[in-house]
């Protein structure tokens, strides 16, 4: 294999053994914990999980500005002075933000569980959004070794901690919210040593450059909405739940959605190595690459289907508390291609030809269309199947947009893919909902076949492809 190969496969064997660890983590969290801890306990866990995942925004693009701007360049390259004052800047600003926000969730929130919660979030957001930097720093320099390694450590350590805990019959939320802060304080420490020529500079040569600052959110502030808008159209219906349910319903359906997104871990392992390689390839091979890449990836994951079905079996009896809610995964496994899709393909190849204009576009009109179902499914209906059926249908609606619109800037046809992909989809919706037995895997794996027989010809054509790319 040539040089380029060499590194790429080095590069996605550090992701993929990272996000293996972190799949493995995830299955005994996901697995463990809510076997051990009451359903309203679990709800508050939840509960952190996800106010926590919105904190990444509170750097108002700025980290994203950097990875955008300096993605495909190499770490040498960087002017190690600028990278040290914008470190800094941005860790003045994230401390100013978290103590406001430890703060006010005195001030607003009732509920004493939920204002310990806020308190946690403030203190993730400072450490969270400073690794951020040094962690698309790396990412977009093509150090795909450290950055897995820094993931990594996160879950190595939380996982000890929430470990220690269980076995000396401490199930409290509070302490795993602490064990998750220090994983990532552990980490974040690491980040600093991978980077410590851009950290650990003279003071003296720190100035305030806010030109650049103002560079790299401009550059990033549309990705970062984009970003949002993308969370908030499953964030609003979670929201409705919350809102409208209690917290266990809503930790419930968290759990529910944790199993439907684990094969994420594997799809975002090749998007982080895909990015700075595509950033520098010639544009003109770019919708070949797609075209491969995509067909590649959609057999996967359409084949990945048919693991529900055991899984589900397993997990009720494993959780037998959560059984009811299981039956969900019918309604959400298709998460897993629709976002597969969008995180690995279309985001990569929109970020690469810097459309993140196009990219906030299709989210918010996706963000729109969440806001509305939602009011309709929860304030008209009240009825929660509609609710979850909702989700798996607007990140549908959103990767077959953003789809077309990306197949007439690359200049390839895509709509028969789409309608086919979809079509596999309401089919594995429709029968693993309504079929509650393994008749349902013997119809979908039929289907699958024909899936397979109408796509012989792309499907020939992409293992060709795949090689050539292999010996180019």
């Amino acid at each position: 294999m040539n040089n380029k190969v060499t590194n790429f496969v080095k590069n996605f064997s550090y992701t993929i053994i990272s996000n293996l660890i972190s799949l493995f983590i995830s299955v005994l969290v996901v697995l463990i914990i809510p076997k051990l801890i009451g359903v309203e306990q679990y709800g508050y866990w939840q509960l952190y999980l996800f106010y926590s995942s919105y904190i990444g925004f509170l750097h108002f693009g700025w980290n994203d500005g950097i990875y955008l701007r300096y993605g495909g360049k190499q770490y040498r390259d960087l002017d190690i002075k600028l990278f040290f004052s914008q470190f800094y800047m941005l860790f003045i600003l994230q401390l100013i933000i978290a103590i406001i926000i430890y703060f006010c969730s005195y001030i607003f929130v009732i509920d004493i569980k939920k204002i310990f919660v806020f308190k946690m979030i403030a203190i993730c957001t400072l450490i969270v959004n400073v690794r951020y930097m040094l962690l698309y720093i790396l990412q977009g320099t093509n150090r795909i070794k450290e950055y897995a390694k820094i993931t990594t450590i996160d879950r190595i350590f939380y996982i000890i901690l929430i470990a220690l805990f269980l076995l000396n019959g401490i199930k409290q939320y509070e302490l795993m919210i602490v064990a998750d802060l220090i994983g990532k304080f552990i980490s974040l420490i690491y980040a600093m040593y991978c980077c410590k020529e851009i950290v650990f500079c003279k003071i003296s040569i720190f100035y305030f450059s806010f030109k650049e600052t103002i560079k790299n959110i401009n550059a990033g502030i549309k990705l970062m909405f984009s970003n949002i808008a993308s969370m908030l159209i499953i964030g609003v219906v979670r929201f409705g739940i919350e809102h409208s349910w209690n917290v266990s319903t809503f930790g419930k359906v968290s759990l529910t959605l944790s199993v439907s997104n684990f094969m994420m871990l594997f799809i975002d392992a090749i998007g982080i190595v895909m990015f700075p390689i595509l950033r520098r390839t010639d544009e003109r091979k770019l919708p070949n690459i797609y075209i491969t890449m995509r067909d590649f990836l959609m057999i996967i994951l359409l084949g990945a289907l048919v693991v529900y079905y055991p899984a589900k079996v397993v997990l009720s009896v494993w959780l037998p508390k959560y059984a009811g809610s299981l039956a969900y995964m019918a309604l959400l496994f298709p998460m897993c291609i629709f976002e597969g899709k969008m995180s690995l393909l279309i985001n990569t190849y929109l970020k690469t030809l810097r459309k993140e204009k196009l990219m906030l576009k299709i989210n918010c009109i996706s963000l729109i269309l969440s806001i509305i179902t939602t009011v309709i499914t929860i304030i008209l209906f009240r009825n929660l199947n509609l609710v979850i059926a909702s989700i798996s249908i607007l990140l549908a609606f959103r990767c077959a947009l953003a789809e077309m619109y990306l197949s007439k800037i690359l200049v390839i046809p895509l709509y028969k893919d789409i309608i086919l992909e979809l079509v596999m989809t309401i089919i594995f919706m429709l029968t693993g909902w309504f079929i509650n037995s393994w008749i349902s895997v013997l119809l979908y794996v039929i289907f699958y076949i024909i899936y397979l027989t109408i796509k012989r010809k792309d499907i020939i054509v992409t293992i060709r492809n795949i090689k050539l790319l292999i010996k180019a």
